[in-house]
């Protein structure tokens, strides 16, 4: 019979396995001509751990929110990864203050991991509700 930390130590390689296949899927995906990545450009990918882009009124505000910065959308790899691009020279010059938000953000909503902790939260306390009326159910 497996241990929980047995479980656990599978679930999580599993889930490392399935970051490096989506990190290794990243780099190949795409094919961009030299006209595409010439000159002094940056790279970034914003993830949605909730698949956020799937709405067309959430991608329209990541857009937006990015455009603030300078990004320009290079694709959309799916319903949770966005990548973009901008010149590194011609960044806006923004005001401090001007606009809020980090313009080299990756995360768009919840974190993975805080994501993860709210499920195994609502985890544990639907397993100690079960219990807890299965102990009434026996006395």
């Amino acid at each position: 019979m497996p241990t929980h930390t047995t479980t656990a130590t599978v679930a999580a390689a599993a889930a490392n396995q399935a970051i490096q296949r989506m990190h290794q899927e990243e780099e190949e995906l795409s094919h961009y001509s030299q006209d595409d990545v010439a000159g002094d450009w940056e790279f970034k990918i914003v993830r949605s751990a909730t698949a956020a882009f799937r709405k067309p009124e959430e991608f329209a505000k990541l857009l937006e929110e990015e455009a603030r910065f300078g990004w320009v959308l290079l694709e959309k790899l799916d319903d949770g990864r966005v990548r973009f691009k901008r010149r590194a020279g011609g960044r806006p010059r923004v005001p401090l203050g001007e606009h809020e938000g980090d313009p080299y953000r990756s995360i768009y909503g919840i974190s993975p991991s805080r994501q993860g902790a709210m499920i195994a939260l609502i985890a544990i306390g639907a397993s100690v509700l079960i219990m807890g009326l299965l102990l009434l159910l026996v006395r």
